[in-house]
């Protein structure tokens, strides 16, 4: 094998001290430019790897930041990533990336790892079956930051960035109303996973409000893809009477409804409105465009970021204890798919 490329390697190379060598590396401030270059010249030419786990061993800070998430392939958690990326970047840290797959051991495992690889911080969206917090009790011990978004677990000290879940589907679902519709199916995920146990609440307090019996038969709890739209039409058609508002929990599944119902002629308001939940770009790509709830992702990776990076340069460390729920706002967006006359 190769033999590893060391400081006194490319200090001998170079003429230099393995001081200097050292301090240019870590682009120190005290070392001219030019022999800077010329020590990175040389260190890129040897094939020279800097050792970033012996360096955060040394200075007690890896630069990197866990994130947990409970599906890679969602929009969602796309764009939240994509805020969570450009904050810290700026802030000089990467991000280490795992998903659960909506699996509680699963999570416990990407904690672990997460654990073991000494990261600085860690932002979780926990798995649908996840009740107890147990295993991130090492990262509690060691002072380490653990900030939950979106699906934030009940009663902890941790800080949780979220959105009122509860108000947005009542928006929704008030406008549903408004706009003449008296029977209104709601379709949403595991009711374990507290996002879609708040919906379901903001639904059943909006029929509540305007007079409409709340029917246990107009709730359907399903895989939320993009397959799943042909499950749900035929099982809403199924329904006497037939609902005239369909109120989906995520835009790629209201986009699929959508698609499911035109293959049978029934159109979209007309016969059922239809108010899809995240503002996916695929809402503003369906015929008629899909009215959603502005869901912001992107903002909601930003300011987990933020929060979690400000408390790790704060020299008390109290910052994440001080706010424990921060909540975004959600906006209804009214679109074609449920302007009814």
């Amino acid at each position: 094998m190769d033999k590893e490329v060391t400081i006194y390697d490319i200090a001998k190379v170079v003429g230099l001290s393995p001081t200097t060598v050292s301090r240019a590396l870590s682009n120190h401030p005290r070392v001219k430019e030019n022999t800077k270059e010329k020590i990175l010249t040389a260190a890129k030419k040897m094939g020279y790897q800097s050792n970033i786990f012996a360096s955060s061993l040394r200075k007690k800070r890896s630069k990197s930041i866990g994130v947990i998430i409970p599906k890679l392939n969602s929009p969602f958690q796309s764009s939240v990533m994509a805020g969570m990326e450009e904050i810290a970047t700026q802030a000089g840290y990467n991000l280490v990336i795992s998903q659960s797959t909506e699996s509680l051991e699963k999570e416990i495992s990407n904690a672990t790892t997460m654990f073991n690889s000494r990261v600085d911080g860690l932002l979780v969206s926990k798995a649908g079956t996840t009740d107890d917090i147990e295993h991130f009790s090492p990262f509690f011990k060691k002072h380490i930051p653990v900030l939950f978004f979106d699906r934030v677990p009940e009663n902890n000290n941790c800080t949780g960035v979220v959105i009122n879940n509860t108000q947005a589907i009542y928006d929704a679902t008030s406008h549903l109303i408004k706009v003449g519709c008296k029977r209104i199916v709601h379709v949403l995920g595991n009711l374990k996973i507290n996002v879609y146990a708040d919906r379901l609440k903001g639904y059943k307090y909006a029929l509540l409000d305007h007079g409409i019996v709340f029917e246990e038969k107009n709730v359907i709890n399903n895989d939320l893809g993009e397959e799943s739209g042909e499950r749900i039409v035929e099982q809403i058609l199924k329904l006497d009477p037939k609902p005239d508002g369909l109120l989906v929990s995520n835009d790629t599944c209201a986009a699929s409804c959508l698609m499911a119902l035109k293959r049978r002629n029934i159109k979209v308001p007309e016969d059922i409105a239809i108010v899809g939940f995240n503002n996916d770009l695929i809402s503003r790509m369906v015929e008629p465009n899909l009215s959603t709830i502005n869901y912001p992702s992107y903002h909601m990776g930003e300011v987990a970021m933020k929060n979690l990076i400000n408390h790790l340069d704060d020299e008390h460390h109290e910052i994440l204890q001080k706010t424990n729920t921060i909540t975004l706002r959600h906006e209804l967006i009214v679109r074609d798919s449920s302007k009814r006359q």
